[in-house]
């Protein structure tokens, strides 16, 4: 009977945290031919967020953070650890991955790449997500 109990709570806890990945918050932007969601990720700083701000309402902003973004779907991925600018300028970390032909693929590869050069031990997330419109 433990064992059931030990099991359900294992599974219970697996549910509250996916559940609590699904929780953060977005804001969403057209710009262009593309639709850009922002991930409100609880460790950005304000100045983090500001610039991301900017990134999801000037062109030239998103071309600078996100290349390839008006090419099919792109995504940046940052380590939780790490940050998004650390020191004023972006965390070797934080990666975007733009031009490809799907959203997931876009977050995966973007994810993998952040994953890979990251120093915190956190796994990496989504801060943007960008789509063509329609």
């Amino acid at each position: 009977m433990m064992k059931y109990i030990g099991a359900g709570m294992a599974v219970a806890m697996a549910l509250a945290t996916a559940g609590a990945a699904e929780a953060v918050k977005t804001e969403t932007a057209e710009l262009g031919d593309s639709s850009i969601t922002l991930h409100l990720q609880p460790f950005l700083t304000e100045t983090e967020l500001a610039t991301l701000r900017v990134v999801l309402t000037n062109p030239e902003a998103l071309a600078i953070f996100v290349p390839d973004s008006s090419k099919g779907y792109a995504a940046l991925a940052v380590s939780p650890d790490d940050g998004f600018l650390p020191a004023g300028a972006p965390a070797a970390s934080a990666q975007a991955i733009g031009g490809l032909p799907d959203q997931a693929t876009a977050a995966k590869d973007a994810l993998a790449a952040c994953d890979k050069l990251r120093k915190g031990e956190a796994t990496c997330v989504l801060v943007l997500e960008i789509a063509p419109k329609g």
